[in-house]
């Protein structure tokens, strides 16, 4: 029997039932510290984006893109969160004066630059 091109090419089968299944599997990638917005970027990719999903993960470029955005989103986050509690006056004399006041007011704005960050690097 003529062999494949793909078995030209040194792949080899693996048989599953009646069927013969390529051996293939992706090249190892970097380990990269994928935390909440990562994921959360991962997700939307995954069920919006699917075709460059596929591209990005088979390209092995997904898990860098990934780090990326969570590097980008943490210091984006940060940066947005004290600069809107200066502007809104929720400081260290709040959070001892009126500590519910203060909780209030920061999960407030932390929710702010949560979407601010979903709308901006997130889900695009």
């Amino acid at each position: 029997m003529a062999q494949t091109l793909f078995e030209q090419n040194g792949g080899t089968y693996t048989q599953q039932g009646d069927y013969l299944l390529p051996d293939i599997k992706l090249p190892e990638q970097p380990e990269c510290e994928i935390g909440v917005w990562g994921n959360r970027r991962r997700q939307y990719l995954k069920q919006y984006h699917r075709v460059k999903y596929y591209n990005m993960l088979t390209q092995c470029t997904l898990y860098p893109h990934l780090a990326d955005i969570e590097h980008q989103a943490q210091e984006i986050f940060l940066r947005l969160v004290e600069d809107m509690a200066g502007q809104q006056g929720v400081n260290e004399h709040l959070k001892s004066t009126d500590p519910m006041l203060w909780v209030g007011k920061m999960n407030a704005i932390r929710s702010a630059a949560m979407e601010i960050i979903n709308q901006e690097l997130i889900f695009i």
